[in-house]
């Protein structure tokens, strides 16, 4: 038996198909992890790990997590004989293991003076042995697609491909909504792509009761009878059914036929948003409750906390969409259809979505396209024309990259959006600020006429063998400070509980960081609470589970 895994390395985990490569690419399993493995909650945190941490460090952590979850499919290493990959660069130069600092820098004088030499990012292929992947056959064939070009990845060369946005005739637009939303708008032959650090709220992380698009997260909130809101859970399929109906101010619930829900993904979070503050339960930046939570089935809440890191996620999406718009010189309703891609794209309610702005105000149709990413990985998994297929594509577009972190619209927009989120400002003076910056006001909402869903679910085919969840990775950073006294308070101060200090006898202790749970250095409470300042947070070097550090 020959068999491929196609995986998708996601900003916030990573997803995968065990494949049947003789049975015509009959998908026979399917695998993801519930966070990414390295320390932190976005593109920028994973980056500063590898720089400060060391390339060898962090490429260990992602193989490792990609051997344990190509591991928990049920397949011999030796039965493995092709790997497929997609992602965003940043990820795909970690798995890789080539240079990452022209994609951490923004400007060419910078690059010049660190002596940083760009990879070309195209597309090819290389052994698994040369990763030191162990879970795969170690002559397996690893594809690696290429990238449009070093800002534009292959997620998004993928979201482009399988959307068919360039064989449309009409100006629109596609996001593959995530952690690190990369968007493109399409207008008269040409492509304009941005990619925005929405934050981990879209992923349903930095939520309380936050977890990523997987089996019992409430993916969707629809308004019932008296006030009561019914709660839309993923089941073991990844499909959404409805689950419980709920008193949103007392959390009186009545069960319905369904699954428990145990958290609540980035697609909950839109609807909470948007359904609480149709309500009037949610009058930014508060929630009109009298404990202040928005409570849903099985004692999961949604609180004020919550609505703060959402509206920062979603006002960087609607920032990098305008400021799309502004730096083509359209206008709002000259943008047809919406192209939604990525797992929040798939289970979020067009309408909902348009109401807190992660879609143009503006808009025909939409299309939800699901995740393209792990779509096109197995494409090129199972033909073996797919490489070359990419890579002529991404060589016909002709397309032109806004960066929207060196970008003075997209900064006086997103100054705008922050504090409409998180400190009540109002529309109409949103709408002046943005006149006061040379910049086109926001249109009262047109909601779209035509809403298309092309796939029922995320990852709408799983396998016989049905979906794992890898919930832990089981990798640690771990190291012993010369004058560490185990007083603990690093351990106290982790706001993810992924620190703990253990004691090793005669006065010794050693400080042991579960790396998937860690904020990196987003966070380093750990580092900055020390007494004795003997806390090295770049000194910490990986150890699997059972072994000694």
């Amino acid at each position: 038996m020959a068999l491929g895994v196609a995986l998708d390395l996601g900003t916030s985990g990573y997803r995968g198909h065990l494949v049947d490569l003789d049975k015509n690419g009959k998908i026979l399993a399917t695998a993801i992890t519930m966070r990414h493995p390295l320390p932190g909650a976005n593109i920028m945190d994973h980056l500063h790990f590898w720089m400060e941490n060391g390339a060898d460090v962090g490429h260990r952590i992602i193989i490792e997590t990609v051997d344990k979850l190509i591991s928990t499919m049920g397949a011999k290493p030796e039965e493995i004989v092709r790997v497929s990959v997609c992602g965003n660069p940043a990820q795909m130069s970690m798995f890789e293991k080539i240079e990452i600092r022209d994609l951490a820098f923004a400007g060419q004088t910078l690059l010049k003076k660190l002596n940083v030499k760009v990879p070309e990012r195209k597309a090819h292929a290389i052994k698994a042995e040369e990763l030191g992947m162990r879970s795969v056959r170690q002559t397996a064939e690893v594809r690696i697609p290429p990238s449009i070009r070093h800002e534009i990845g292959a997620d998004a060369l993928a979201m482009i491909m399988k959307t068919g946005l360039m064989d449309k005739k009409e100006t629109c637009m596609v996001t593959d909504y995530g952690t690190n939303a990369e968007m493109g708008l399409f207008y008269k032959g040409e492509l304009y792509t941005g990619s925005a650090a929405a934050g981990p709220a879209m992923e349903g992380q930095s939520i309380d009761y936050g977890m990523l698009a997987a089996p019992q997260a409430i993916s969707d909130i629809i308004p019932g009878e008296n006030g009561r809101w019914y709660n839309v859970v993923l089941n073991d399929s990844l499909h959404p059914v409805r689950s419980a109906l709920v008193d949103p101010i007392t959390g009186a619930e009545t069960k319905i036929d369904g699954v428990i829900a145990r958290g609540i993904t980035g697609t909950g979070v839109v609807a909470a948003m948007a359904v609480g503050l149709e309500a009037g339960i949610i009058k930014l930046p508060n929630i009109m409750t009298p404990d202040h939570k928005i409570h849903l089935t099985n004692g999961i809440y949604f609180n004020e906390e919550d609505v703060r890191e959402a509206g920062k996620a979603t006002g960087a999406i609607r920032a990098g969409h305008r400021t799309l718009i502004e730096e083509v010189g359209i206008e709002d309703k000259d943008v047809k259809t919406m192209y939604m891609a990525g797992a929040s794209g798939t289970y979020v309610d067009p309408i909902k979505a348009q109401t807190v702005g992660l879609i143009p105000r503006v808009l025909d149709k939409t299309v939800q396209a699901g995740n393209t990413s792990l779509m096109m990985s197995y494409d090129i998994l199972v033909d073996d024309d797919g490489l070359d297929k990419m890579q002529d594509v991404a060589n016909a577009i002709s397309s032109k990259h806004i960066m929207f972190a060196t970008s003075k619209v997209f900064e006086d927009i997103y100054v705008n959006e922050i504090a409409y989120w998180t400190e009540g400002m109002t529309m109409e003076m949103y709408n002046e600020m943005l006149a006061h910056a040379g910049l086109k006001p926001l249109p009262d909402i047109v909601r779209p006429k035509e809403i298309i869903r092309l796939v029922s679910s995320d990852i709408p085919v799983i396998g016989a063998r049905g979906l794992k969840t890898l919930d832990d990775i089981g990798v640690y950073l771990m190291a012993s400070f010369e004058g560490c006294t185990g007083c603990k308070k690093c351990q106290k101060e982790c706001p993810e509980r992924a620190l703990q200090i253990l004691s090793l006898g005669n006065k010794k202790f050693q400080a042991k960081v579960n790396t998937e749970l860690c904020l990196g250095t987003a966070c380093k409470k750990c580092q900055a609470i020390c007494p004795e300042d003997v806390y090295d947070f770049a000194s910490m070097k990986i150890v699997k589970k059972g072994e000694d550090a």
